[in-house]
């Protein structure tokens, strides 16, 4: 737990007063101890932010890879790299191509790697979380400012741990006894034992009790709390859209229903500019939960936009250097008069399968001067597409069916839908017309870049395979390294990093590391 700890001190001191790199950077020696600075829900507000502050930051890495290393969209973008709806079509800069490849694997020892920053990262938060929580019972002021500072701490762990559990283990369901990570409920400080890896439900029931304890403080129905004061904080329905996304990954249908029918119901359905205007704006009626870019704490190449944008702005980054496509085949499930087409750019490309690749437009800088746009990290379309599912799943087609369409109304004039059922394939491109597939079709495109797809890969325990012909390079359809066609490989999960072992005592290099390679 060192290197846990070490940063947990940097964010109560440093980035709790000034969201700014050098504040993040900046380290004192000694670790705190006590609760005394939130005494009150007014001060605890201060660390609070500077929580939410560091969701949004570079910094978390020690060896300079920090243009792929900004923190929680950083980790989403990684993750739908990983997937087979998007390609790095060359590699120049070389950033995110580790995630893209499966190669990353190869750098758990090193502070770089996306082992380390995502462990670090989510620890971090779950730390300074924990002070937060320990004041509950302690805490003075009203009582709607204490319910909605420690609704949003219980949020914030259950997010992380969940977080924590989809890179680092595999998916709940048929693993309910298999190692997960650890858990720590109570603040860190010097000499805090390191604890061992609890297992994936130990986890889950973590995140669940977390989770139901935060909707409870932060429901405004009762006047306990105060409504949500800004689109940065976790509120009433953005936490049921998280346990929307545990329930649904729990196979638990009902719960999954009920709570992101809960989560969507204070935003509309996104439709004209909102979707075409390049993804960057939090005002937009869709967005739950996001985070507001400025220009005093953006930076130019780490952020998604300087990584996606193809050219609207600074020119030279990630965006136009690596550029990010989708494949043909998604882009072909799309009618031709749907919105969304609008996303993607057809680029003439000859080893392309049909001769076109389809370069992404959806995400670009709000302001191409300041190179700033806001994160969106969750939004209505994905609340109803989780809804219907969990609908058809329970055999509601109908129900189903009849939210796909009000979706698909402010996207494609032309759709229509008269599936049922809910078989799948065995690979992501092996169609049987059900309309679970037509609702996770949709939902691939409508979320494409935005954090889910390998996570959902894991928990539909389908496999998928990358082509050539698709755009595809040679590295990133090995299978002696990703083994992606059968859904149990280990390929999806990451080792835990070599400076955890070195730090807590209770973690056995030779028998508590994940498999190193695809593990099949």
């Amino acid at each position: 737990m060192k290197y846990i700890r070490i940063f947990s001190i940097i964010l109560l001191f440093a980035a709790f007063t000034a969201c700014s790199e050098e504040a993040l950077e900046k380290s004192p020696t000694t670790a705190v101890s006590g609760t005394s600075m939130f005494d009150n829900a007014n001060a605890a507000l201060v660390p609070l932010d500077g929580i939410y502050c560091a969701m949004h930051k570079t910094g978390w890495t020690t060896s300079g890879d920090r243009p792929h290393n900004w923190a929680v969209r950083a980790d989403m973008l990684a993750a739908d790299l990983m997937s087979e709806d998007m390609v790095i079509f060359k590699r120049s800069s070389g950033y995110f191509w580790r995630d893209h490849t499966y190669t990353m694997k190869e750098r758990w020892t090193n502070t770089g790697s996306r082992s380390y920053v995502v462990w670090y990262g989510y620890y971090t938060y779950i730390a300074n979380a924990n002070y937060i929580i320990a004041a509950e019972n302690t805490m003075e002021g009203d009582k709607a400012d204490v319910n909605y500072v420690i609704g949003q701490a219980y949020a914030i762990r259950a997010f992380s741990y969940f977080t924590l559990a989809r890179w680092f283990a595999r998916t709940y369901k048929g693993h309910e006894n298999d190692p997960c990570v650890p858990i720590y409920t109570e603040p860190s400080v010097a000499g805090t034992q390191g604890k061992k890896r609890e297992t994936v439900q130990a986890v889950y029931d973590r995140i669940v009790e977390d989770l139901d304890k935060a909707i409870t403080l932060l429901n405004p129905a009762d006047g306990n709390c105060y409504p949500h004061k800004h689109i940065t904080h976790l509120d009433y329905y953005s936490v049921n859209g998280i346990r929307a996304q545990v329930a649904l990954e729990m196979n638990d249908w009902a719960k999954a229903a009920s709570c992101a029918h809960i989560a969507r119901s204070n935003t509309k359905i996104g439709e004209g500019t909102e979707l075409t205007d390049g993804m960057n704006k939090t005002t937009y009626k869709n967005v739950m939960w996001g985070m507001i870019q400025t220009v005093d704490v953006i930076h130019y190449q780490r952020n998604i936009f300087a990584h996606m944008d193809q050219g609207h702005g600074y020119t030279t980054a990630y965006g136009a250097r690596d550029p990010k496509y989708t494949t043909p085949w998604l882009y072909n499930k799309m009618g031709v008069n749907d919105v969304r087409r609008a996303w993607w750019t057809p680029v003439k490309q000859s080893k392309i399968d049909g001769g076109y690749g389809y370069w992404q437009d959806k995400f670009r800088y709000l302001d191409p001067t300041t190179y700033t746009g806001d994160y969106i990290f969750m939004r209505n379309e994905e609340m109803l597409l989780i809804e219907a599912e969990a609908l058809c799943r329970q055999n509601k087609d109908n129900e189903a069916r009849a939210l796909l369409l009000e979706l698909m109304a402010k996207r494609d004039p032309d759709y229509t839908c008269t599936k049922t059922g809910t078989a799948l394939g065995a690979l992501t491109t092996d169609l049987t017309g059900s309309l679970l597939e037509e609702i996770l079709i949709q939902k691939r495109i409508e979320l494409w870049a935005e954090g889910q797809r390998v996570f959902e890969i894991k928990r539909l325990k389908q496999g998928f395979v990358r082509e050539a012909k698709q755009g595809f390079e040679a590295r990133a359809i090995s299978t002696v390294i990703m083994n992606t066609q059968n859904p149990e490989t280990w390929a999806w999960v990451l080792p835990i990093p070599q400076t955890e072992f070195d730090g807590n005592a209770n973690l056995d290099l030779t028998k508590d590391q994940n498999p190193l390679d695809a593990g099949l």
